[in-house]
This record gives C-alpha cells, sequence and structure tokens, in this order.
C-alpha cells in the first residue's frame, strides 16, 4: 500500500494496533470510536482510542507510532439534516416512499416509524374508505410517532384527488407525501395552507408538512415557491380557504422538504442522481433567496437508493435524508405477493423498462416495471398504440380486438365496460358522461381497467395471471440483489424494511469512513471494512 507522509502521531491507551483484516473491520465497525490509521513496520494499521496528535510532534511525545489518517465516531442518525431530524420527531434521516395500492403498506409505516424513520402509506390506487381505514390504523397503533399518506397527481380525477385531501385535513394527517405532480392543484394547496398560523416573532408556520416528490426543475420550482394566486382565488371563491391563509401562504413555500427523484421504480423521469440533486439544491437556494423564506426547504434523494455506497453517495452530495421504494417492495411487510417479492429477489439492473401508467393513460405518461417474468410491459403499450391509433373500440380491426379480449381481458370488452361502468360510477360519474359523447375515451376507460388490475393481480398473487404482473420496479432493485447475496438478506423471507433500513445506514456510516480516509491518502484493503448486509440483531447490537 502506498500512502502519504505521516500528518501526525498516535500513542496508544489500549489495544495494540491490528492489520489482521477480521480484527480491522470489527475495529472500522465500532462506529461510535473514532479510527486511526498507523503505521507499523512499514505496514497501516488501525485502532481505537489513545492519544492522536497532528502535525511534527514526535519529540514531544515518545513511544508513539506515525499517524497516517484519522476519522471521527460517525451514527446513522449524524447523517444528512439535523433539521430534518428535528422538524419530523425522527432518529434517522431515512423514509421510506409510497408506493401505490397500498404496497408501501401499514405494515411498512408501523414498522419503521417504531424505529425512528419516516413512512408514508401508499394511498394512490386506493378508494376514499380504504385511505380512511388506513388513517385511522396508523393513528391509532403509531400514537404520537409521525408518518405520512401519499397525495398523488390525479389529472383525469380531480375530484378523488381532492377527496383524499379533505379526508387527510379532517383526520389531521400532518404529513404528506406529494407525489407525480406535473402541475400544483386546488387539493394540495387547500393541504398546504390549512392551519397556517403567524409565530410570535412574525414568522409563519405551516401546520401540515408537505413532502414533495418531483424530478423536474419546473415543477420544483412551483413546489419552492409560494403558492400561485390564480388557485389562491379559486380556492377562495369557493369557500374552501380563508382570506388570512391566502394572505399568509406568500411567506411560505409550498413544501418543507423537497424529494428529488432519480431513475425509480413507478412514475419517473429516468433522471440520474449525480445530476438531479445538485440541480435541485441549486433551485432551492435560488429560490430561498428570492422569496426570503425564514427556512431553506430540505432536499433528499430518490431512485436509485439501494446500497451502502449509494447512501453515502446521497449524503455527500447534499441530501438531507434519503428515501427507498423498489427495495421495500420486496419485503416481508409490503402490500405486495410472495410471487411478486420472489421476482424482485432475482432481479438484475436491466430487468426493467418503462411501461403506460393507468392514471395518465390518455396523456401518454409512462412508469417503470419490472419486465423479467412478466408481459405487462409489451401488453400495455399494445393497448396505447390502439388507443392513439383508433377512434374507439369499434373502429379497431376485428383481428387486434380478437387478441385483447382473449389475451388480456380474457371477457369481451362489454364485460369490461361494465366492470368498468361500475366503477366509475363509485368513483368518478364525470368520466361516464364523457364516455357516452366519446368513444375513445370510453376505450381508454377500458383499456385503463387493465392497466389498473394487472398491479392488484400482482399484489394478490394471482398464478393464472402472472404473465400480466404489473410490478413497480426501479434499478435499484438489482443493485441491492447483487449487495445482498451471500448474506441474509439474499432471501425474501428475511427481508423486513427495518433490518434493510438498518444495513443501508449502518454501511453508509463505514463507507463514508472509509471514504474520508482515502482522501488522506490511505487507501485500505476491501475486507477490512463490514459492508456485507448483517442480520437486525446483529446491527442493533452494534449501533447501541
Amino acid at each position: 500500500m502506498t500512502h502519504r507522509p505521516p500528518v501526525g502521531l498516535w500513542r496508544p491507551d489500549g489495544p495494540a494496533p491490528t492489520s489482521d483484516p477480521a480484527a480491522a473491520a470489527v475495529v472500522l465497525g465500532r462506529l461510535q470510536d473514532a479510527v486511526v490509521v498507523v503505521e507499523v513496520k512499514g505496514e497501516p494499521a488501525v485502532a481505537a482510542g489513545g492519544l492522536t496528535v497532528l502535525g511534527p510532534a514526535v519529540a514531544d511525545h515518545p513511544g508513539g507510532l506515525p499517524l497516517l489518517a484519522y476519522t471521527g465516531p460517525l451514527l446513522p442518525q449524524h447523517l444528512g439534516s439535523a433539521d430534518f431530524l428535528a422538524d419530523h420527531g425522527l432518529t434517522y434521516p431515512y423514509m421510506t416512499g409510497a408506493m401505490a395500492n397500498g404496497i408501501a403498506s401499514c405494515e411498512i409505516v408501523e414498522a419503521v416509524g417504531r424505529a425512528g424513520m419516516l413512512g408514508s402509506f401508499g394511498a394512490a390506487g386506493l378508494s376514499v374508505e380504504r385511505v380512511t381505514q388506513a388513517v385511522d390504523r396508523l393513528q391509532a397503533n403509531l400514537g404520537d410517532r409521525p408518518f405520512a399518506v401519499n397525495l398523488i397527481h390525479s389529472p383525469n380525477e380531480p375530484a378523488h384527488e381532492m377527496a383524499v385531501a379533505d379526508l387527510l385535513l379532517r383526520k389531521g394527517v400532518r404529513r404528506v407525501e406529494a407525489s407525480a405532480y406535473l402541475d400544483l392543484t386546488p387539493a394540495i394547496v387547500r393541504y398546504r395552507l390549512a392551519g397556517l398560523r403567524r409565530n410570535p416573532d412574525g414568522t409563519v408556520t405551516a401546520t401540515n408538512r408537505v413532502i414533495a416528490k418531483v424530478s423536474r426543475s419546473e415543477v420544483a420550482t412551483r413546489f419552492l415557491s409560494p403558492a400561485p394566486d390564480r388557485l389562491l382565488k379559486e380556492l377562495l371563491a369557493a369557500g374552501q380557504i380563508t382570506a388570512e391563509q391566502a394572505e399568509l401562504s406568500k411567506h411560505v413555500p409550498m413544501c418543507d422538504d423537497l424529494t428529488a427523484e432519480a431513475d425509480s421504480g413507478g412514475h419517473t423521469d429516468n433522471r440520474p442522481a449525480i445530476t438531479l440533486l445538485p440541480t435541485l439544491l441549486a433551485v432551492r437556494d435560488r429560490l430561498h433567496h428570492q422569496y426570503g423564506f425564514s427556512r431553506p426547504v430540505r432536499v433528499g434523494l430518490a431512485g436509485g437508493i439501494a446500497t451502502p455506497a449509494s447512501v453515502s453517495a446521497a449524503f455527500a452530495l447534499g441530501a438531507s435524508y434519503v428515501v427507498t421504494g423498489s427495495i421495500n417492495q420486496a419485503c416481508r411487510e409490503s402490500g405486495s405477493s410472495a410471487p411478486v417479492r420472489a421476482m424482485l429477489a432475482q432481479a438484475d439492473q436491466a430487468d426493467v423498462t418503462m411501461a403506460p401508467a393507468a392514471d395518465m393513460f390518455e396523456m401518454g405518461v409512462k412508469v417503470q416495471v419490472l419486465k423479467r417474468g412478466t408481459m405487462f410491459a409489451m401488453r400495455a403499450q399494445k393497448l396505447y398504440d390502439l388507443y392513439r391509433a383508433y377512434s374507439g373500440w369499434e373502429a379497431i380491426p376485428a383481428a387486434d380486438r380478437v387478441q385483447v379480449e382473449k389475451t388480456l381481458f380474457r371477457r369481451g370488452f362489454d364485460e369490461v365496460w361494465a366492470d368498468t361502468h361500475a366503477f366509475f360510477t363509485r368513483r368518478d360519474p364525470t368520466q361516464l358522461a364523457r364516455a357516452d359523447t366519446d368513444p375513445r375515451h370510453k376505450m381508454a376507460l377500458a383499456f385503463r381497467w387493465y392497466l389498473g388490475l394487472s398491479s392488484r393481480w400482482a399484489n394478490a398473487g394471482e398464478a393464472d395471471r402472472q404473465l400480466d404482473y404489473q410490478v413497480w420496479c426501479g434499478p435499484a432493485m438489482g443493485a441491492f440483489n447483487e449487495w445482498a447475496k451471500g448474506s441474509p438478506l439474499e432471501h425474501p423471507a428475511n427481508r423486513t424494511v427495518t433490518a434493510v433500513a438498518l444495513n443501508l445506514l449502518y454501511g453508509a456510516c463505514v463507507h463514508t469512513r472509509r471514504v474520508a480516509l482515502r482522501q488522506q491518502g490511505v487507501d485500505l484493503p476491501d475486507d477490512w471494512f463490514p459492508l456485507r448486509p448483517m442480520s437486525e440483531s446483529e446491527l442493533t447490537e452494534r449501533l447501541s
């Protein structure tokens, strides 16, 4: 090993330095201790404790060893933003994101909440009744512990989006994860403005916290700015906000936290994290200066968060917190099924692709899904191509209609439409009124029947529908699987959200300290660092 000249001197007061790989891994794995790298007989060795003196101090401290590098204690709660932890009442700067249809389940939210992390319930795609049941359960089981609920942009169902926002306000839910927004809507603005108050020092506080997940600068700009006048006027006219709330809204941005969503599962623009996060940090800084808010919006990172190195890199780039998604779907507590968890545990980074989204089908929006073991992406694209090419179901060539009914629907179009009609009678009758006069819209609603049920078939583990499973998944899943090979987390049965989270946070601390030593000119062997996943009990012991 080559290294720079010594930077000082170290004198022991406990165990001697070691260069044995197993013993060195123990020393470097004790995150509570400062670690030194010293030179012993021309080779590096590591130790903890002792007296460290920087500079040319050998003459003043006889019996010491040349100091090559030093790194201080680093625990998971030291990563990210202390303000994020304090504001949300957390121990760790770690959040589990909301995967739709309850895949980000109450079980996930409760588990991470009890562990001092923030979980977001996957309310997207669920009825108001189902979301109500989940909120009631979470409030009863978590008590004062924090949690979030997803409020997703629903351009095709604005009434449903507002109904969910109304529910969250009635239930006193104080955190939402706002996702998939293309622009601000009355629902998210109403939620944000409810409960605004002026403090004795003149600053304005938002009782309802918004964690906005975005992947575009223009969308970030809207959340990092005050609520727009056009929506304030609309909400005032409807009596959904007060004049005081509209006035106070000028002093706060539309979010407390902004998650930069890089290449992820589900809704994504496939942005690279290494460019997205710095860009959104710069946008945040510019708008904070422009509006003079009392405190800056914190910026976190999602998409690709799957290994200790990626977590460490996120914080090194300036993230206040990290958000995981795809990897949680493969955990025991997820609302997905055992067959899907097994499929995810076999996925590589290249086993994902883009497919038409059910909730924004007519707009051509796509989501990232698993392609290994399922034909959903290809079949969904077939439906979208037919939608674009023809004015209605009857205009589609007979051969294509037969193929769709036989292979995808497995029933006639009229039967599918009957189910679709019943669904929108409950959910949003305005869609049916439009379908009565627009054959293409009627066709789109029927095609959305397939796209919507495909994720429910996956969650239910319906064996005869496996080729139609829609499984939201990003390349993070493949990176996690590669890292987990040969460890307890290789098998889905051993994957719990807390074991995954603690392994990532612990490993990120180890990785960060390794980088710190490397930056001082000392590059120690790989087997000196405990970066492979461990059992949750072993992790708990190390972090206690």
